[in-house]
């Protein structure tokens, strides 16, 4: 993890996270913990982590999610250069 922003107060939140047990939990939690816009805004950056890991082009993107091209290129970034944490997870969602 980026030791930049790396600290007890992170480690809590995401022990936190790690205990919900099922997406009700998560649902009523992040409803809790985030604005509605915050939440948003992560799934949506999530639906274009997954487009663009099908090879999706922007304007496609951009059609079915409404994401900027600058969110869009900020998310491909982190799929290319980033800390594999999109791919740990859309990887593990595509077993499912």
């Amino acid at each position: 993890m980026n030791s930049k922003i790396k600290d007890e107060h992170l480690d809590f939140l995401f022990k936190a996270i790690l205990s919900l047990k099922d997406i009700n939990e998560c649902y009523n939690f992040f409803e809790d913990l985030c604005t509605v816009s915050e939440i948003k805004a992560m799934a949506q950056r999530m639906h274009v982590a997954k487009m663009l890991r099908d090879h999706h082009i922007y304007n496609d993107i951009v059609a079915e999610t409404g994401a900027s091209t600058a969110t869009i290129s900020r998310v491909n970034r982190c799929l290319h250069y980033g800390s594999e944490g999109y791919h740990c997870v859309l990887d593990r969602l595509n077993k499912e």
